[in-house]
């Protein structure tokens, strides 16, 4: 059978047209702008109380209240003293919080590419503490923090780090 080029190039439209649609049925795909991978948190699984207000005056006494944050939903994950001389993957990260802690947007300052699943996790945990604190005298607050990997897992961020050997 010899198809005219018009009913071809419907042909190929819609086969494309489908392959997109079953791509998309199969990912969530980012949950906030700027993610790198598909890190998304199960519904439910915030932290259990809302965090304390942060009285911070500017974004870096805010980094700390959200450093601070980031270490009490994650006690069992945080390397304890000081981080060995080579580390897994060291990344920054820029979060963008609203006037109620909500993450709206995170965007890589220096990603660490050779470890996606490092960027992912790392992604997933930002997600999965929120809300953070409520920046009081900010309203809405950017907070930078980098993030010190080691092989097993565990981290500490550079804001709240216990140095290295």
């Amino acid at each position: 059978m010899n198809f005219s080029p018009i009913h071809r190039h419907l042909a190929r439209a819609g086969a494309l047209l489908c392959a997109l649609v079953l791509a998309a049925c199969g990912s969530s795909g980012p949950t906030v702008p700027g993610q790198l991978s598909d890190a998304t948190v199960a519904k439910g699984s915030a932290p259990g109380t809302p965090p304390r207000p942060s009285n911070a005056a500017n974004p870096r006494e805010y980094r700390r209240d959200a450093a601070r944050h980031v270490y009490a939903v994650n006690s069992q994950r945080i390397y304890e003293g000081k981080l060995p001389a080579l580390l897994y993957a060291i990344g920054t990260l820029e979060v963008n919080v609203d006037a109620n802690g909500k993450v709206q947007s995170m965007h890589w300052m220096r990603a660490p590419q050779h470890a996606p699943e490092v960027i992912k996790e790392i992604e997933r945990t930002v997600l999965a503490a929120a809300p953070f604190p409520v920046a009081t005298k900010l309203g809405k607050v950017t907070w930078t923090d980098t993030w010190l990997w080691d092989k097993d897992g565990r981290f500490q961020l550079d804001t709240l780090s216990e140095g290295q050997l």
